[in-house]
């Protein structure tokens, strides 16, 4: 056998995101992209800020002959600067330059944190539903996820959180804005799982790290307060990208921030920096880290040019989205952030239900991906003609899901 039995495992049970997309690639050939209802890829369709074309430009004719060199493995110096000053303003934490690992993308981030954390058969503890690649990273660097539930509501279950942590628990991993629920975990509930996770960490005799991805943490509705796990907890690590916030997905930009009272802080900094040269990212884009630096210093002046992406767009795809399978007698809770929907399945089967959705050339992804049986997820950050399109079939798959249920 050419590959490993592990890989080989791998692709059997990869990630049914890319594979639901892949379908709605088949399909759209089949019937016109006009008839298919792709809603399995969390891929921005908001555009950037206008902000970022001009700035984009600028950087590119600026006369800079160290616009495309290599640099510190930790990432440019001004960019770092201007990371951790934009960084301690929001989560009023004093986080400095050194702090900051500048990262291609969040999963980038996700895999330097978790290969300087993990000796072979550490835990990582996560709370369903979570993203499904989590898994993979954490076996990238010989670690096991562990999973425990969420309370009904998608909130955290810190009391389930707090049973499931033992002698093997290094990570504790938290994603808010959540993919796929959009639930946004509160600031009691983070510290409450701060302190379950030092009252753990002291009965075992080890540093026991809160991870945060947080993404869509600019995506946030209703004048939702998204709380930080830097301030909560001391033993604390922000994993993030701009693919969201700045809908730049395909260039790759992010960055690890470390919470300058974590513990072992300077060993945990440089192998954070050399960690992400050794696993081949090098260096995030030059060309994007300078674009950043830009940004950061715009919003700071002009409070009238943020650099963030239109949220209002989302918040309104929301709306259509959730009215529409409301009527159709679905139930879900509403997104408080992101740009994901994750409804009930109404029926005991969950892929007689997809097959059902299927028909209608609607394509979502099965919530057990994510750890959650029983849900299904939609990416809504699509055009509001798709949202529109697909109510009818929505609506269908219902009613026949409701003859299969008597």
């Amino acid at each position: 056998m050419a590959i490993s039995a592990k890989m080989k495992d791998f692709v059997a049970n990869g990630s049914m995101i890319r594979k639901m997309f892949e379908e709605g690639t088949r399909l759209k050939a089949i019937y016109g992209a006009d008839k298919v209802f792709d809603f399995s890829l969390g891929n921005p369709n908001v555009p950037p800020p206008d902000i970022f074309k001009a700035t984009l430009k600028a950087v590119v004719e600026a006369d800079d002959p160290d616009l495309h060199s290599y640099m510190p493995n930790a990432g440019l110096p001004a960019t770092r600067a201007a990371i951790a000053a934009r960084l301690a303003a929001e989560q009023k934490v004093p986080v400095q330059a050194k702090h900051i690992v500048v990262t291609c993308g969040a999963a980038g981030a996700l895999n330097i944190v978790f290969k300087v954390l993990l000796e072979p058969g550490d835990e990582v503890l996560v709370s369903a539903p979570y993203f499904v690649e989590y898994g993979f990273i954490a076996d990238n660097h010989g670690g096991k996820l562990k999973v425990a539930p969420t309370k009904s509501d998608f909130s955290l279950d810190v009391e389930a959180l707090e049973a499931a942590m033992g002698p093997r628990t290094k990570i504790v991993l938290v994603n808010t804005p959540n993919n796929p629920t959009g639930k946004i975990y509160s600031a009691g509930s983070l510290e409450a799982l701060a302190a379950a996770m030092k009252k753990a960490g002291s009965r075992y005799g080890r540093t026991i790290y809160l991870v945060s991805d947080e993404p869509y943490r600019k995506l946030a509705y209703d004048g939702a307060f998204v709380a930080s796990p830097l301030a909560s907890c001391p033993d604390s690590i922000v994993v993030t990208s701009y693919s969201k916030e700045l809908s730049l997905p395909g260039e790759r930009i992010g960055f690890a921030a470390v919470n300058p009272e974590a513990d072992d802080l300077d060993a945990l900094m440089g192998a954070l920096a050399l960690a992400n040269r050794i696993l081949g990212f090098v260096n995030a884009p030059s060309l994007m880290q300078k674009v950043i630096v830009r940004l950061i210093d715009q919003e700071g002046r002009d409070k009238g040019i943020p650099a963030c992406v239109d949220v209002s767009i989302y918040q309104r795809k929301r709306d259509l989205l959730a009215a529409g399978l409301k009527a159709a007698g679905y139930e879900f809770f509403l997104p408080e952030g992101a740009f994901y929907l994750f409804p009930k399945i109404p029926i005991v089967d969950d892929n007689a239900f997809l097959d059902l959705l299927k028909a209608e050339n609607i394509l979502v992804v099965s919530g057990a991906g994510f750890g959650a049986p029983g849900y299904f997820r939609i990416a809504y950050c699509v055009e509001d003609k798709v949202i529109q399109g697909a109510m009818p079939g929505f609506a269908r798959a219902m009613e026949k899901a409701k003859k299969l249920g008597k």
